[in-house]
């Protein structure tokens, strides 16, 4: 039975993206699931041998890029994202029981979850001041270990710790969705599918043009970028490094093409890549197989071309 690690602990939106994973084929079978306290921490476990993959989150439909993942995957050893899949959410206000929604004075909650329904909390808990928490799982932890009253959690990780639900369906934005990868050790691709997304991260010259060079290799070949994001190397102000994704697969001879081309000129490229899309991606990269014929035709010396 594989050992999947996943941002935890139990009761997270990320072991419901793990569950999804198994419940829709992902693994061949059953998996044994690795709570870690932070997506990091997840995927290090994959890099030192003690989990056959991790499933994190990536990016929010609200909040944009998961910055800690990002940076988990763009240093140390090459991992790959080998799958997706995504989640429509929405929290749930858990609290110590017998404890009313306007008594609320302290309330738990992950950054990001927190982000996602300020404007709920502004109305509805005003007086209520805020506890960082580590996971949406944690905070209901946190809640059971007194730290304060009530958390910005899951129904899950409520029903687990015995607390009493004071408002459901919570966020500011609907129909919010996440999508989660599952990164495992560097392998052969997922087959192409026709629907495809494929991720890398860029680090360029820090010279005039490279960056606009960089998207040339994409634009050129007809490749749509559906995601550009820059983030801090760490190293100096001003450096950064860049994730782009595309719609496409390693196996399409346009995607291929670019990233030889990036090979050649960046001044480093790391392939995070090629899986199939669960959401809708963008326009496909055009066919080679029209261009390839006329082109041996051309070696051939047919005439009339």
């Amino acid at each position: 039975m594989p050992r999947i690690a996943y941002f935890g602990p139990s009761g997270t939106f990320t072991e419901m993206a793990l569950a999804k994973l198994e419940s829709t084929g992902t693994f061949d079978g059953p998996v044994e699931r690795v709570p870690a306290p932070s997506q990091g921490a997840a995927i290090e476990l994959v890099r030192a041998g003690k989990a056959a993959g991790a499933v994190v989150p990536i990016e929010s439909s609200v909040e944009g890029s998961i910055a800690p993942t990002l940076d988990a995957l763009a240093v140390g050893p090459r991992l790959q994202i080998m799958a997706e899949t995504d989640l429509d959410v929405a929290f749930t206000i858990v609290g110590r029981p017998g404890i009313e929604l306007a008594e609320v004075r302290r309330i738990a909650a992950y950054p990001v979850a927190a982000a996602q329904v300020r404007m709920w909390l502004a109305v509805n808990m005003p007086l209520a001041e805020m506890y960082t928490s580590a996971s949406n799982a944690a905070a209901a932890e946190d809640v059971a270990a007194g730290h304060a009253e009530a958390a910005v959690s899951t129904a899950l990780a409520g029903e687990r710790l015995g607390l009493t639900t004071l408002a459901d369906g919570v966020a500011d934005v609907d129909q919010a969705v996440t999508r989660f990868v599952l990164v495992a050790a560097p392998q052969s691709a997922p087959a192409r599918t026709g629907a495809d997304r494929t991720s890398i991260v860029l680090e360029l010259a820090n010279e005039p043009g490279s960056l606009m060079r960089a998207f040339a290799e994409f634009a050129t070949r007809g490749i749509d970028l559906t995601r550009i994001e820059s983030r801090p190397t760490r190293t100096g102000m001003g450096t950064y490094r860049f994730y782009l994704d595309c719609v496409g697969h390693i196996d399409d001879t346009a995607v291929a093409e670019a990233l030889k081309a990036l090979h050649r000129t960046a001044a480093r490229i790391r392939f995070l890549g090629s899986w199939p899309a669960t959401s809708a991606t963008g326009t496909p990269p055009p066919p080679d197989a029209p261009a390839s014929a006329w082109l041996a035709d051309l070696k051939k010396g047919v005439a009339d071309l």
